[in-house]
Parts: C-alpha cells; structure tokens; sequence
C-alpha cells in the first residue's frame, strides 16, 4: 500500500495532529463562536457533524447540507481545514461540491461493506483526505476491508480514527480501547496516520486527558477530540465535549515522548526479553507434551476430555499466584483459557487418531 502525507499545507509534522469542534453543527453562531476559539488556540483542522445517524429515530440527527454553508464560513473567516463525517454517496457528493477538505467515515458506517463501497465509488477520482474510524465491534479484518475499499477508489491521502468498541455490559469507558486492535492495524500498516478518538472512546470529558495521553505513550499520530463553546447546551454527546479553553489546557499538559532517543540500551533489554520467550515456548512445548500424554490416559481408559471441575480449579488458582508476581488477574485468566484450548486440542489429536488409523 503507497499511500502519500495526510498532512495539507501549513501542517508540521509534530504529534498530535488535532482535530477539533462539535459533535455537531447545531448553529451557525456555535459553529463560528467554536471555530473561532479553537482557531486562535493553533487548531488548524475544523471538525462538526452535519448528517448525524443516532440508534433511535427522534434524537437530533445534525442540521444537513445547511450546515455546509457554516463549515465553509469556518474556513473563509478562519483559515482552517474543515472535516465531516459521510456516510452515503450523496453526502460525499455534497462535501466535495462544498471544498471539505477531509472526510471521515464513522464506525456504524465501516461495519456495512456495501455502504463502505458506496462511498468508495463516489471518491473515484477525487484528490481528498479520508479519515476511516473503526467499526463499532472489535472486527480487525473489518476495519481493514475498509481502508483497502477506500485504497482501491484511488484515495492515496488515508488515516484511521480509533473510538474505542461497543459493548453490552456497563464498563467505565462508553467504548472500550482494546488498544491492541490498533496497535495489531500499525503493526500490519506501519505507513497509516492512527487518530485517536478519546471523546467516543470516554463519554465523560472526565476521562479525556488521560485518554490522550495513553494514545501519545501509543506513538499514535494525532487526536480528534470534541469541543464545543458551550458543552453543557450541545445537542448531542454534551458529557464528552470540552471547552476550547479547556482543550488548549489539555493539549499544553500532554507529554510527548521523544522517538529519536538512542536505543541501544533498550536494545539490550529487548535481547533479554527475546530469551525470555524462548523459554517460554519451550515449557509450552514441554506442558503441550503432558496435555498429549493426559489424553492418551484417557483414551485408554475410556475417559472425556473435558474435565470442568479441574479447568475451574486452574481459573481460581493461577491468577491467584499471578497476583502476588503484580500480573492482572484477567491477564493470566485469558493465557490460561488459551492454554486450556491449546490443551483441549491436544487431547482430541489422540481421540482422533485412530478414526486415521481405519
């Protein structure tokens, strides 16, 4: 995949990349009154919502295509770049006629490959950035169908908008990080610009900051976060916007790490981690050879393999022991459903072989 700079005219090349504003355009005196703010703090990309899909019919679903006359004000009065979400062929349409200057596709949307392809075939030939935020459930190969939808349009200006993933249960975030699903996306596309999206990921302005700061420590490229004149009035999303006032104030408390820092040190603690794995795998191999010969035992003597009391008994026990070594809990309860699937497999290896042998 060759892809060229997201970054446009004016833009430095220094994390974060910001863009800012609304949730949505509600008005044009909010979205010029935020504009204005964000723009004399050093925000150079605009962000608002104009067609805004909401889980239930009711809810203020953006203004439309009026809104477009106001972001194209934003940018004349000043001087920013403006960004929309899009979603269908005739929002594409209508954004490219109004001069935005990148368009981002929103999480319900990537989760449709058809609508993914819509919005692929009326970018053919156009020369615009395009911003593609992650689908609402955690679906890496979704996520990737996307961007390689978008590619093929001929859309050599791409980035990807981490939000965070839905889920069911009551957690503390509205949308869980699960940051190794990004981190797996740069580790297969290291060229593509990663965003983070803390508001979504949050919902509580609350949890905005430090959101910021864990995707920065990421090495993530740059952050588009929600910012509205008056929060506690916006139409849409209020808990998660922040003041431009209070952006300014979050931006200058972020700490940047510095990339250029010489590595031979860590060189040397990566050599120690390598050998550590190496051992690791060889008491894999070495438990692997146990869960083998356990399952010849049981084909022997006529016995299942599944023994449910004994796999509790290691889900109680080994995060317990992890504990006292600092290891989460949770950590070690996924290694060891992983280990016990391995072991499983194992087992019916032997109970298959002899269906081989006939």
């Amino acid at each position: 995949m060759e892809l060229e700079s997201i970054l446009l005219p004016g833009m430095d090349d220094k994390r974060p990349l910001v863009i800012a504003g609304p949730c949505s355009a509600e008005t044009e005196e909010q979205t010029l009154n935020t504009a204005k703010s964000l723009a004399s703090n050093g925000i150079k990309i605009f962000r608002a919502g104009i067609w805004k899909p909401r889980t239930k019919p009711g809810g203020f679903e953006g203004v439309g295509s009026i809104g477009l006359q106001w972001i194209k004000k934003v940018k004349a009065e000043t001087g920013m770049y403006t960004t929309i979400e899009v979603a269908t062929h005739d929002h594409v349409f209508e954004a490219l006629k109004a001069g935005i200057d990148i368009l981002w596709i929103g999480a319900r949307t990537v989760v449709n490959p058809f609508a993914v392809q819509e919005i692929a075939d009326a970018l053919q030939g156009a020369n615009i950035s395009v911003l593609i935020k992650n689908p609402v459930n955690p679906d890496l190969e979704l996520w990737i169908g996307a961007i390689e939808r978008i590619y093929r349009a001929g859309i050599r200006r791409l980035g990807v908008i981490h939000r965070g993933f839905s889920s069911h249960e009551k957690k503390v975030y509205r949308n869980s990080p699960l940051w190794h699903i990004p981190i797996e996306l740069r580790r297969r596309y290291p060229q593509i610009p990663i965003f983070c999206d803390p508001s979504h990921i949050g919902g509580n302005r609350e949890l905005i900051a430090p959101l910021c700061q864990q995707a920065m420590d990421l090495n993530f490229d740059g952050l588009m976060i929600e910012s509205h004149i008056n929060p506690d009035e916006a139409l849409s999303d209020a808990s998660q916007q922040l003041t431009p006032t209070a952006l300014d104030l979050l931006l200058n408390l972020l700490v940047i790490r510095d990339m250029t820092q010489t590595t031979e040190s860590l060189t040397a603690l990566r050599y120690q981690i390598d050998n550590i794995d190496e051992g690791l795998l060889e008491l894999l191999g070495k438990r692997m050879r146990v869960s083998y010969e356990i399952g010849v035992y049981k084909k022997e003597h006529n016995m299942p393999i599944l023994h449910t009391l004994r796999y509790g008994e290691i889900l109680e026990s080994r995060p317990k022991s992890g504990l006292s070594m600092n290891l989460n809990p949770d950590f070690i309860k996924k290694i060891y459903s992983a280990i016990h699937e391995e072991s499983i497999r194992q087992q019916m290896l032997v109970m298959d072989e002899s269906k081989f042998e006939e």
